[in-house]
């Protein structure tokens, strides 16, 4: 929240003013230049903004995919960019090393639609979905459900694990998390807010009853959200026949950034090879709407 981040804001000035040279403390006021209490946006306007026509301005903000942006946040941000690509819909992406700091809830993305910032996947397709945008419409209330259920079976499930991986393996953290996170913040601010956001994540997880799992049981926990996921899409192109909806764009975010993304162990890239049709409702959609499909030759799908 607004009022969390300001505590820690407030904390880490008087820490800096103390103990740290004048250098370092102009850098972080930099890195952190423009904050959530200036960019929330009166709840009113939003819903106003919703009812009229898309804009061609619309700005979609997330970290540096090369350097700095972490498997979780990925998964995020490409689920939303394929969603606004189903949708048909422009935008443009704006990267951002304080992108977690000028999101109204400090997750990324978050999307600024005129005088409106919305984050997250399912708030942004609801705000669409308030302009009359919906790829589920063609669903009945029994659909719509199961698909809601599947949603938040990828949020769980796929989620909580990518959380795991990345702030509770500790391999993960030391080879991967930690030089990622940091790498574009000057020192000590690298190390203190990646311990900060690590604290966050744990405490969050542990609230879930993720966070004293074992590695080996968070595989099994994906190993039975993918046969799930398997059972409902069978044979088809997408999750509900020949049209995609929400939980395609979502599935794909998470399924895509797990098996195009390095890890020092990759067994939850070979949990998801496991299921053909999985593996091909990845190709279906990268081959539809992004540029890459062509020169990837799709290696990453296998073994």
């Amino acid at each position: 929240t607004v009022s969390d981040f300001q505590s820690h804001l407030d904390f880490f000035v008087e820490v800096s003013v103390k103990y740290f040279p004048t250098w370092f403390f102009v850098s972080f006021l930099e890195n952190l230049s423009l904050m959530p209490s200036q960019l929330v946006i009166d709840s009113w306007n939003c819903e106003v903004s919703g009812q009229e026509p898309w804009p061609d301005d619309v700005q979609l903000f997330q970290p540096y995919e090369t350097e700095q942006i972490l498997l979780p946040d990925n998964a995020n941000c490409l689920a939303v960019q394929t969603f606004l690509k189903m949708c048909d819909l422009k935008y443009v992406v704006e990267y951002r090393t304080n992108a977690e700091e000028m999101s109204p809830s400090g997750r990324v993305p978050f999307i600024k639609c005129g005088a409106c910032l919305i984050s997250d996947f399912e708030p942004i397709t609801s705000f669409v979905s308030n302009k009359g945008i919906s790829l589920s419409a063609h669903l009945d209330e029994v659909q719509k459900a199961d698909m809601r259920a599947f949603m938040s079976l990828v949020n769980t499930v796929l989620g909580n694990a990518e959380n795991y991986l990345t702030w509770v393996d500790d391999e993960t953290y030391s080879k991967i998390t930690k030089p990622r996170y940091g790498s574009v913040h000057p020192f000590p601010l690298n190390h203190w807010l990646c311990f900060s956001k690590r604290r966050t994540v744990l405490k969050k997880l542990s609230a879930l009853g993720w966070a004293n799992k074992s590695l080996e049981s968070v595989y099994e926990e994906v190993e039975k959200g993918c046969s799930a996921l398997s059972d409902r899409l069978e044979k088809s192109r997408f999750f509900f026949g020949e049209q995609p909806t929400e939980l395609d764009a979502l599935v794909f975010g998470h399924m895509y950034t797990i098996l195009t993304t390095p890890l020092p162990n990759n067994r939850l890239a070979s949990t998801i090879r496991g299921y053909p049709n999985i593996v091909d409702h990845c190709k279906i959609i990268e081959k539809q709407l992004f540029d890459c499909y062509e020169e990837s030759g799709f290696d990453y799908y296998d073994p």
